[in-house]
């Protein structure tokens, strides 16, 4: 069966949205309906103050014209280093599409009324997880972590709805930058980027690969 995102079909310049959330809303789609493992997978990629950098997989929970939002403990790894230095990267990485979408920007966290809608949403094996777990702390053994959970588990056995954490909540990641990369034969691949301006404006580019 013919891929149909095979490397000689490209991206061009026609076939780019007129901004960077229906593009990616447009690629998004297509790597749903593909369908593609946990198409929401991306990568995000912090640095402390002293910009040592760090990366891992994270699951993107809503995107608009705003940025995307994703959630976590504000405790963890992740969240200390944007507490200090609140830029991030993201990468989503559409390998069997030959796509990738690369983001830049300023981060924020997004308020707390949202982040109790979506922990509302979450199993509520989730919303006990994230009163269990210290993320990013080290911890002796499993068996720690298992009665931590335990112990939620009892203090929360008659509290419905769950509430989230005071130290659980989103992060919205605004771009500065969206480039959609295309893989193509010969390693001339199609990279093809939103950018705003120092004037708030938002132009394209193409970018050699």
């Amino acid at each position: 069966m013919r891929n149909e995102y095979a490397a000689d079909q490209g991206l061009s310049e026609d076939d780019l949205a007129a901004d960077w959330h229906t593009q990616f809303g447009r690629w998004f789609a297509e790597a749903v309906a593909h369908p593609l493992p946990e198409p929401n997978a991306m990568i995000v990629a912090t640095a402390d103050a002293a910009g040592h950098s760090s990366g891992r997989t994270v699951l993107l929970k809503g995107y608009d014209p705003d940025g995307f939002v994703f959630y976590t403990n504000y405790d963890s790894r992740k969240g200390g280093e944007l507490a200090v230095n609140p830029w991030a990267s993201l990468v989503f990485p559409w390998f069997p599409m030959q796509r990738q979408v690369v983001v830049a920007g300023p981060v924020e966290r997004v308020d707390r009324a949202e982040t109790e809608e979506y922990f509302a949403s979450r199993p509520r094996g989730s919303q006990l997880g994230a009163w269990a777990s210290t993320q990013s702390r080290v911890i002796p053994d499993r068996a720690a972590l298992d009665d931590a959970y335990e112990a939620v588990a009892e203090r929360f056995a008659d509290v419905d709805p769950i509430p989230p954490p005071p130290h659980w909540g989103g992060f919205r990641v605004r771009p500065e930058s969206v480039e959609f990369w295309q893989g193509r034969a010969s390693r001339l691949h199609d990279r093809l980027r939103f950018r705003r301006t120092e004037g708030g404006t938002w132009v394209t580019e193409r970018l050699a690969p």
